[in-house]
């Protein structure tokens, strides 16, 4: 099976490791995958962006910034054009953007099943956080992509309903929740924490944005009778960063935050390996948090947001504990609660993991399932006349 992998991002964060550990899992699986993407981001390393978009974002008016993201579709399809005539592709497999649609057109026109990662209602996004101004054509170009694909791989339910609103046939949709390498995380004992003296780790990891109420964290941990055995680990970076350290020190707490920075993605697993106590303080309703499945492969005590896009991989009291996000000092109270019962954590820890396996919620899963749609799309095409090589 050879796969045109198609994508437009800019740079290397979160999804990035998507995008990379899936086309890692179909290789392994015998899949000849080409990548076709954005010069810069095979030239950066993790945390790197385009200086060029970056500058354009910030000096362009709106409208003229997402104009430049249309125009982009033409060298795009021009590369995606020239990969197809070499490769010979059986399928276009490609990670949705908002105003990409070259993936679409290069399918349509060679007559090759078209797949679609979704993993956000980008348009109603980037209207929400992003400043989004040509929102009628941006809705316009994400309905007309969507309905386009001959499969459609959403990462949550709750976001596969969005799509199947837009008029996606549900029999072309598929769950696919983010994943992860398990032989990166090696079973580990719970962490022998909450003994006489010795830290009670609160952990962190991703892109750190207000949203993620952090700050609220930082806030218990300061507040008279918080426990003092407890500390907190942030791991990555991001615009909350600064704020958060300041917050800290003017606390008196500096000692029991600490703020590692970028971690490289082979150093992942043994952090999070030294979590009691992992952390999703708040998540928007249709995501799948690759953290989350860091959490599970560790064996980590997770703390969620009681949501439905949550419930669709934990569950309370079997393998997370789950918190009403609305409910003021709810997330707190699951802490303290795990924070002086290493047994439940010990539990939870091992019931996160369990559930991982047995569901398998791992890229190579993602990539089998792939693969045997990819099969019967091209065997369909061929026997229905539509591919034009």
């Amino acid at each position: 099976m050879r796969i045109l992998y198609s994508h437009r991002i800019q740079s290397r964060d979160g999804q990035s490791v998507h995008v990379e550990e899936l086309i890692a899992a179909l290789r392994a699986a015998g899949a000849e995958v080409m990548v076709v993407g954005p010069g810069f981001y095979e030239q950066s390393g993790f945390g790197g962006e385009s200086r060029l978009v970056a500058l354009a974002r910030r000096l362009l008016p709106g409208m003229l910034a997402e104009g430049a993201e249309l125009a982009y579709n033409i060298p795009a399809y021009l590369r995606l054009r020239r990969a197809f005539r070499s490769f010979r592709p059986d399928i276009v497999y490609e990670r949705y953007n908002l105003f990409y649609l070259a993936g679409a057109l290069l399918a349509a026109r060679a007559g090759i099943p078209y797949f679609l990662e979704v993993n956000a209602p980008l348009a109603a996004e980037r209207a929400r956080f992003g400043g989004l101004r040509l929102v009628r054509l941006a809705r316009w170009a994400e309905r007309l992509v969507w309905r386009a694909a001959d499969r459609v791989y959403a990462v949550t339910g709750v976001l596969g309903d969005s799509i199947a609103r837009e008029g996606v046939p549900r029999e072309r949709l598929a769950i696919t929740p983010n994943g992860i390498d398990l032989a990166a995380f090696p079973a580990v004992p719970a962490v022998p924490a909450g003994r006489e003296g010795q830290s009670i780790v609160l952990g962190f990891t991703g892109f750190v944005r207000e949203w993620h109420g952090l700050d609220a964290v930082i806030t218990a941990l300061a507040a008279p009778g918080a426990d003092p055995r407890l500390a907190l680990v942030i791991a990555g970076d991001g615009p909350a960063r600064a704020a958060l350290e300041q917050q800290a020190g003017s606390l008196g707490i500096a000692g029991r935050v600490r703020f590692t920075g970028l971690v490289g993605r082979a150093d992942i697993p043994a952090l999070v390996a030294g979590f009691d106590i992992a952390l999703q303080p708040r998540v928007v309703d249709y995501a799948s948090p690759l953290k989350i499945f860091e959490y599970m492969a560790a064996g980590r005590a997770i703390i969620a947001p009681d949501q439905p896009n949550i419930h669709e991989i934990l569950t309370h009291e079997q393998n997370a504990l789950l918190f009403d996000p609305e409910e003021n000092g709810a997330m707190w109270r699951a802490i303290t609660r795990l924070a002086g019962d290493p047994d439940l954590r010990a539990r939870l820890g091992a019931g996160a993991r369990a559930t991982l396996v047995s569901r398998d919620y791992t890229w190579a899963g993602n990539a089998r399932r792939v693969l045997a749609d990819a099969r019967l799309a091209s065997d369909l095409f061929e026997k229905q006349g539509r591919r034009r090589r």
